[in-house]
């Protein structure tokens, strides 16, 4: 089952964050070392602006995922976008489509909002991830290039 996130759901959604966070560091050498978080969950459960759900299984939080209204940029055909995140399943139930389902409902509530396009970040290395968004109908689109100096 897919559901709204609630206040209830916190220490699990608290994991989840962390997972995301191990799972992105070794594509990203530009994180602090230590303990960082990503997200204000509070706000994300409160926001008439965010959508953050989870799939539940058994009565078992297992994944989680959000879209986030964003403002486009002026010179774009869409007046807003909503932005995808915090997509995260427990190793445990991977493989299930749990993901898929929750892009779907996250897809289904920005066309309620009027919005025609989805965004995402993805590190280009991360293959596995890539394609579970190709197969939920994303394309790449562009690549953000860094230097340190």
């Amino acid at each position: 089952m897919i559901r709204c996130a609630t206040f209830n759901d916190m220490d699990k959604l608290l994991a989840f964050e962390q997972g995301v966070i191990n799972a992105e560091r070794p594509f990203d050498p530009t994180l602090k070392d230590g303990d960082i978080t990503y997200y204000d969950i509070d706000k994300m459960i409160s926001s008439p602006e965010i959508e953050l759900l989870v799939a539940e299984l058994g009565g078992e939080v297992v994944g989680s995922g959000y879209a986030r209204i964003e403002k486009s940029k002026p010179y774009l055909r869409h007046p807003q976008y909503a932005y995808l995140g915090f997509m995260y399943v427990d190793p445990k139930y991977r493989g299930m489509g749990l993901n898929q389902k929750i892009i779907e409902r996250l897809s289904e509530w920005s066309a309620s909002k009027g919005i025609t396009e989805l965004r995402l970040e993805v590190y280009q290395t991360n293959e596995p991830a890539i394609r579970a968004y190709e197969k939920a109908g994303f394309v790449r689109h562009i690549v953000l290039m860094r230097k340190e100096i």
